[in-house]
Order: structure tokens, then sequence, then C-alpha cells
């Protein structure tokens, strides 16, 4: 098992990453393999929506990106971290996430998505529901915990006393490693769901 973990923080050792931390502890305890990707800092630039990706079987701009796309598809889990901002999450990181969706043409379905989200006081709940789309568009089951997979802080460092917030981490990847065993069962087992060829309805005809 492996999970990406990705730093959607322009602060590598901000809250998010407290956040992200705390549940890699667990992963580690559960065998589970981690890699953290940190691309909140990074120049990233959105989708222009030229449709190369779809020939070229990989982004026109050769960044982050195309860096992450070969360990997207090899993980079993993806765990994404902002900050928020403006009840959204990081800029840079909606523009990776859209670009790497998009650009990647394997089969996402059933790796497990968890989003985790910092903030200092409110916006949290919008942003989670703002990274959980890339996952339920993608086939991909999502991970929950006990609470909404959120933690507060406004200084770097400051959520390590969210006592609350770090069990919901802990909780989430622990529920994480149990969905991402089960699955791997259940595809042993039985294979992937039956997929059917896509229908596409404009609502302009």
């Amino acid at each position: 098992m492996k999970v990406l973990m990705i730093n959607g923080s322009p602060k590598a050792n901000g809250n998010t990453a407290t956040a992200l931390g705390e549940m890699e502890k667990i992963f580690v305890q559960e065998g589970v393999e981690t890699e953290v990707l940190h691309i909140g800092n990074q120049a990233i630039r959105g989708c222009i929506g030229c449709g190369q990706c779809a020939e070229k079987g990989r982004c026109v701009f050769d960044d982050a990106v195309n860096q992450a796309a070969a360990k997207f598809e090899a993980c079993d889990g993806l765990v994404v971290g902002s900050p928020v901002y403006y009840a959204s999450a990081n800029a840079t990181l909606v523009a990776f996430l859209t670009r790497l969706f998009y650009s990647t043409p394997f089969d996402k379905r059933m790796k497990v998505g968890a989003a985790v989200v910092a903030a200092r006081r409110g916006g949290l709940s919008a942003t989670f529901d703002e990274l959980n789309k890339f996952f339920t568009i993608s086939g991909m089951p999502v991970a929950s915990s006990q609470y909404w997979n959120s933690v507060h802080g406004r200084l770097p460092g400051e959520a390590a006393g969210d006592a609350e917030g770090l069990q919901t981490m802990r909780t989430l990847a622990r529920n994480m490693t149990f969905l991402m065993k089960s699955i791997q069962l259940g595809k042993d087992t039985y294979g992937l769901p039956e997929r059917e060829p896509a229908q596409r309805t404009n609502f302009i005809r």
C-alpha cells in the first residue's frame, strides 16, 4: 500500500503540514508507504483548455503536475491538504489538481481520496467540499473520519494544540488504511466494477 500526500500550503512546515504529519505517523504504524509532495510554494499555472493532453497523455506544461502524474498512478490513496484562503483552497493547489486530474489518462477508480484543510477560524467546510469534488468525479472513494477533516491554527504549528483536530487526522488515516486494504481484497477477488461507455449530454444541443 502506498499513499501520496500533497501539501498545498505555501508553508512547508505550517498547519497543513502538521495535519498531514499526524496522518503520516499512523500510516507508518500501519505499514503504509508514504510520500509527501510540497507543491504549494511552486509557480504552477492553470489549465488553458488546449486539449493537447488527450493526444500526448501528459500536460503540455512540464512542471510539478507531470512530475506527480506517475506517482499518482502508482498510489493506492491520495491525501490532499490545503490552507483556507477566502473559504477556498490555495489557488496554486487548485491549478495543480485541475491539471493533474484532467491530463492523466489512467483509471483512477477505487483509489482512495482524502482532503485535509487548515484554517484560523472559518471556511473549512467549503474548502473541504471543493477538494472532495476532484475525487468524486473520478470514481475515487472518499475516506472519512470522526469529524470533517480539518485542523485549526493561525501561526505555523498552532494546529499542534488542536487535540480534536489531530485525533480526527489519526482516525482518518486509520479509516483510509482500512478502506485501501479492503478495496485491494475486493479487487483481487472480484475485480473492478463494470464500466459503461460514457454518456455525455449537453444542456445546449
